[in-house]
């Protein structure tokens, strides 16, 4: 999992009005499932804080802001291998001072051909007409594994859910509600994960393993039920683990898969993500189409 992260900490009303939008961008890479034209599922799930934002009074005791986000993925030579415009609007407000303001999310998911490329995403501040826009970008590689691999590890607001549905938040079975940045607050007891493995050997049993650690030393282990993986598909893995002996601060998670017979090790996956005590967690990712 690829990601640019901007603070998600709520600053005071005064310093969120000076400041320029903010934009989190995360991105997952899976592989697609055309047989034909050979390439990636990107996915890119996009995060934009509320609080900076200027609020336009629409009415006595009505006001609402507005955000534009600017999405591309340019090739190795600069083309535009995709682009898309998504304009968000916040729900109305009585009161522009309070200090908890939900984020807005939502999720994109682009195929494209293996290759290098460059992730663009820019948001404007459509009320703000100085130090309104903010842009970000990002190199990611699309590549098919040569031999067993795991997708990137997606963190979860909640468990994953098992679904025979169509939708952009569905993968492998599942709707997954994504927790932006990895970020878990205030009351929230369980690390949920979603990944996907790939080029394993169908019908041959394969150990998962999970290693949750924080820089304190603190840790805990688990293993997933034994799978056995179907021919020409990935294998869709989803788990959770407790959070509440963690401390505070970065964690990391590592996941490694192990042939059943040979305990060999075939691939391994980590991330980190971050723990408050204090602070809540901004809602699950939503998303468009």
């Amino acid at each position: 999992m690829r990601y640019l992260l901007f603070p998600l900490a709520l600053a005071s009303a005064a310093i969120a009005h000076a400041a320029p939008p903010q934009l989190l961008l995360e991105v997952a890479r899976f592989r697609s499932l055309d047989q034909v034209q050979k390439g990636g599922e990107v996915e890119i799930a996009v995060t934009v804080p509320t609080q900076p934002l200027t609020y336009r009074q629409r009415a006595p005791k009505s006001f609402q802001s507005s955000a534009v986000v600017d999405l591309s993925l340019l090739k190795a030579d600069g083309t535009v291998a995709w682009h898309e415009t998504v304009t968000l609007k916040p729900p109305v407000l009585n009161d522009t001072t309070i200090s908890i303001k939900n984020p807005l999310s939502f999720l994109k998911r682009v195929t494209v051909p293996d290759g290098t490329y460059t992730l663009r995403g820019r948001v404007r501040d459509q009320y703000k007409a100085t130090n309104g826009e903010t842009t970000v970008e990002q190199q990611l590689v699309v590549s098919a594994p040569k031999m067993a691999d795991f997708s990137d590890l997606v963190f979860l607001a909640k468990p994953a859910v098992k679904t025979t549905g169509e939708s952009v938040f569905n993968r492998g079975g599942y709707l997954l509600t994504r927790a932006p940045g990895g970020y878990y607050g205030r009351g929230t007891e369980g690390l949920y994960f979603y990944t996907e493995l790939n080029q394993l050997p169908a019908g041959r049993p394969v150990l998962v393993h999970y290693h949750l650690a924080a820089p304190d030393g603190t840790a805990t282990d688990a293993d997933a039920p034994p799978i056995t993986p179907a021919a020409g598909r990935p294998t869709a893995l989803a788990g959770e683990l407790p959070l509440g002996y963690l401390p505070a601060g970065p964690f990391t998670l590592t996941i490694e898969a192990r042939d059943a017979a040979t305990k060999k090790v075939l691939a391994t996956q980590s991330r980190t993500g971050e723990r408050s005590l204090t602070e809540y967690a901004p809602a699950g990712a939503g998303g468009l189409r």
